[in-house]
């Protein structure tokens, strides 16, 4: 395809490190490069916009142009632009293909990728999956993670480790990679994608896709991704926290982790906490042996693997209070699975944020069983002490600001401070990544 490339006129939708990667990978291979963006310009972006522009790459913001979008030869789409937005009725009015930046990808190396998706887990299982193929073959994650693939195509690596959202997956509709690996599904995007299970139907798209020489890694433990194999062709393995009767499947028993009948690992050995890891683990290790690595190496990389950054990432210990950062748990299940990772300790949970309106039963009822007190921060303080008021749960403090937070936590001398913040971050911070560096930061200036 990339022979075919030279002076296609290629539209890129979103000036974002999405965008700004297809822009520098097909501007190289002699494509007229058009990007167009509907925010306006932000000035820390004067000398990057400059920069592209003397290469050759034309430039809109406010707005697309039918200058922009007339004769295009196809279009990379980023991934936050709805569906339902007015360019793309535009594009299919228009007759121009459209593609997520994983879709392009699978045009060119479909053999080579490894595509992991679900609510939540999935970045970390990227990210581990990629760390234990590393011993064997050249394998960097990319995708939703924060890289593109664009930056790696011209490396040729031996495997394409992404991680894929539900917004780069509505894109993706013929992606069809060699593995497959479905963490979870729980509601999420709701409003993105209009319905429960249309957002499930975008995770599902590769795994339907699939050919049976193909592979596809299940979370058994989770009855709607479980089905999913009922309905797929691919040959297909499954992970569970308990024993279970199926042939290709890792499993756990007597606190060790097994593949088939092979034990791979002792779960205390391991630096990641919570049942939720046992599983992206699990999930990792399946990919693993399908690709032919061998069990010391497997367990080797499971040994040194370490939290990824904002994923209930461990911080610091002050006093003999042990302080985690899991601001990427963006929705209320993200967060139960923090609280559930630990047992038989006094837990402070510091939550809130730009609020997405689904259900808190379920965050409710952990935050009843585990946690000692909740300091709420940001726009949804007053629904979420209401429904904990109304379901009994009192212990709550508001908090005007993410390090006032932390100083509340911090005076009940807890076993452990957890941001965890079933929520947005967009009503205090420009992301999750800017909220969970600023309480690291603050966490780690404390004396």
């Amino acid at each position: 395809m990339e022979k075919e490339l030279k002076n296609k006129k290629v539209l890129i939708l979103g000036f974002s490190k999405t965008g700004l990667s297809a822009a520098n990978y097909f501007l190289n291979n002699g494509c007229r490069v058009f990007i167009s963006e509907k925010s306006p310009g932000k000035e820390k972006d004067e000398s990057l916009i400059r920069d592209l522009i003397n290469k050759g790459v034309k430039i809109e913001f406010e707005g697309h142009s039918e200058e922009f979008i007339k004769e295009s030869d196809f279009c990379i789409v980023s991934p936050s632009i709805p569906p339902q937005s007015e360019i793309i009725q535009k594009l299919q009015q228009e007759n121009i293909k459209y593609f997520s930046d994983l879709e392009y990808l699978s045009f060119l190396n479909k053999e080579k990728m490894v595509v992991i998706t679900g609510t939540n887990g999935k970045t970390t299982t990227t990210a581990l999956v990629s760390h234990i193929l590393s011993k064997k073959y050249n394998a960097p994650y990319c995708g939703n993670i924060g890289i593109s693939p664009f930056e790696y195509i011209n490396e040729n690596p031996d495997y394409y480790v992404v991680e894929a959202s539900s917004f780069q997956l509505f894109y993706s509709d013929s992606l069809k990679p060699k593995i497959a690996l479905f963490t979870n599904i729980t509601p999420d995007h709701i409003l993105w994608h209009k319905s429960f299970e249309d957002y499930f139907e975008s995770k599902a798209k590769p795994f339907r896709n699939l050919a049976d020489s193909d592979f596809a890694i299940l979370n058994y433990d989770d009855e709607k991704v479980r089905k999913l194999g009922d309905e797929i062709k691919a040959q297909t393995y499954y992970f569970s926290l308990n024993e279970i009767n199926q042939k290709n499947c890792a499993y756990i028993k007597n606190n060790k982790i097994f593949f088939n009948e092979e034990e791979i690992i002792d779960i205390n050995e391991l630096q990641i906490v919570g049942p939720h890891n046992l599983q992206n683990a699990m999930g990792s290790i399946i990919a693993a042996k399908i690709l032919k690595l061998d069990n010391s190496s497997i367990k080797e990389s499971l040994i040194t693997f370490r939290s990824i950054e904002h994923r209930l990432e461990f911080i610091r210990t002050i006093d003999n209070t042990d302080y985690y950062n899991d601001s990427k748990a963006t929705n209320p299940e993200a967060s139960v699975v923090a609280i559930n990772s630990f047992d038989n300790k006094k837990v402070v949970l510091i939550a809130g944020g730009r609020d997405k309106k689904t259900t808190l039963a379920e965050f409710i009822k952990a935050i009843k069983e585990k946690i000692s007190k909740v300091v709420l921060i940001g726009e949804a303080t007053n629904r979420f002490k209401n429904e904990l008021f109304a379901q009994g749960y009192m212990n709550t403090v508001n908090s005007k600001t993410l390090e006032e937070a932390i100083d509340i936590a911090s005076l009940d001398k807890p076993d452990v401070v957890l941001l965890s913040p079933a929520c947005a971050s967009f009503d205090m911070f420009e992301s999750y990544e800017k909220r969970g560096e600023a309480f690291k930061n603050y966490v780690l200036s404390k004396k």
